[in-house]
């Protein structure tokens, strides 16, 4: 089963990839993954997405496409499929995508649409804290550390990211509507996107996708 799963920032799309990968086996193909270390390597594609990141704005498609080429192309396992997170983001990508996977075990079978109003997003995103060290993630009100600061699990300290602002959001969720609303459009179109209420307790979140994913899986 090839998954796509859609959402703007902060709308739980790292938390819900997790488990898909868990439960489902499935190949998690995740450009933030990609960018990052891309960017830590300091390649040239790398250091081109993070000028665009660091200002708010999505990376244009041919940076994007050729990291996710890149990635596709290099795929040794293929385990029970894959789940693309943050790709495609923009028509042409899902257009291009759709050209080189039509008729081949690539093509994706459904796309899951975390949905969730931008008051919700801009408390979850200004609140999200980082860990320096193993990268796990926490909140300031909703999940804590037990030290204010540091990482439960390896001790490192935490860091709020350049753009986690309000500001910073409201460019990000401007560009990801204007760049993103015509890929659903593309996909619902094919009759394969799902809707998710993605302002929900994490387990009623998670109970509703895996709801979906586990009817697809024995149509």
């Amino acid at each position: 089963m090839n998954i796509l799963i859609m959402g703007g920032p902060g709308a739980g799309k790292g938390t819900m990839s997790a488990r898909i990968v868990t439960k489902y086996h499935v190949n998690h193909i995740s450009t933030g993954d990609i960018f990052r270390s891309e960017i830590g390597m300091g390649t040239e594609l790398g250091l081109a997405a993070k000028g665009y990141i660091e200002k708010g704005l999505l990376v244009p498609d041919e940076i994007t496409n050729g990291m996710v080429k890149n990635y596709l192309e290099h795929l040794s396992d293929r385990k029970s499929g894959f789940l693309l997170d943050g790709y495609p983001r923009t028509l042409d990508q899902a257009v291009a995508f759709d050209k080189l996977s039509v008729g081949t075990m690539m093509a994706i079978d459904i796309v899951i649409a975390m949905e969730i109003p931008f008051a919700v997003l801009a408390k979850r995103i200004t609140g999200r804290r980082l860990c320096k060290g193993c990268g796990a993630i926490y909140h300031i009100e909703s999940q804590p550390p037990r030290k204010a600061g540091i990482c439960d699990q390896c001790g490192e300290p935490l860091y709020q990211r350049k753009d986690d602002t309000v500001e910073s959001l409201n460019v990000r969720l401007e560009e990801y509507t204007k760049q993103t609303q015509p890929v659903l459009d593309f996909y619902e179109a094919k009759g394969l996107v799902k809707h998710i209420n993605a302002d929900q307790p994490i387990e009623k979140v998670w109970a509703d996708v895996a709801s979906v994913l586990d009817c697809h899986s024995y149509v």
